[in-house]
């Protein structure tokens, strides 16, 4: 298995999924790029050798989206709206309309590469969660779209719907994936989330699919390729 040759644009890298994306881009020695609203704190995370790797900007602007794409070959979008906070965009801002924003101009920018991080549950509409914006429907919509784009010869996409996101180190758990969201609960560690995320990029069966993915009983992983 080669790992990725190119530049991977991270896209909510400051987020604590995004975080992870890094910083397992990092383990397998994948060059990347950032896309973060906050430069100053993408350097309070990641330390000052990422000066060179920011572009700062909104997944609102497609501007500013275009000039983070001159360094792409593929791109990792960890982005989701902050149904807690009411001053936060709605889902439908980002989940929805930034979600299809950033694919269009992706594609656009000949990426040929799109890995969406999504949600558990996104196919239901009577979840508990989306009496907050219609968070799961606009995920949804945005996942549709990253479908649409990325489906044709010559690109490829995954998309990933993990289950309640919790803190913890990766590798340390079995992990249970599907598809058709026919998984009703279950949790992650965001740090599989991220891990998943990375070697989707050079994992074959990885491509042009979409999975369901939760961790099942503690076991020490040396790799989770197998899951896919």
């Amino acid at each position: 298995m080669k790992p990725f040759k190119g530049s991977v644009l991270v896209v909510g890298a400051t987020g604590r999924t995004g975080v992870w994306v890094v910083k397992r881009l990092q383990h397998h020695h994948i060059d990347f790029h950032l896309f973060v609203r906050s430069g100053e704190k993408a350097l309070e995370l990641f330390g000052p050798e990422v000066i060179d790797k920011l572009t700062i900007g909104s997944i609102e602007h497609p501007e500013e989206i275009k000039a983070a794409m001159g360094h792409a070959e593929a791109v990792i979008c960890a982005i989701g709206g902050n149904v807690t906070d009411p001053k936060s965009p709605p889902p439908s801002a980002i989940d929805r309309d930034g979600v299809k924003r950033l694919a269009l101009i992706a594609k656009e920018s000949g990426v040929k590469y799109f890995v969406l991080i999504s949600s558990l549950g996104v196919t239901k509409p009577d979840h508990p969660l989306n009496k907050y914006g219609q968070v799961l429907t606009m995920k949804l919509e945005g996942e549709n779209e990253v479908r649409r784009l990325f489906s044709e010869p010559g690109y490829s996409y995954t998309i990933l719907r993990p289950g309640g996101l919790i803190d913890g180190p990766p590798m340390n758990h079995a992990l249970h994936f599907d598809t058709g969201d026919r998984i009703s609960t279950g949790v992650i560690d965001r740090s599989d989330v991220a891990e998943a995320a990375v070697i989707s990029l050079f994992t074959p069966e990885a491509h042009n699919l979409t999975f369901e993915l939760i961790q099942a009983e503690q076991a020490k992983q040396s790799s989770i390729s197998q899951y896919f």
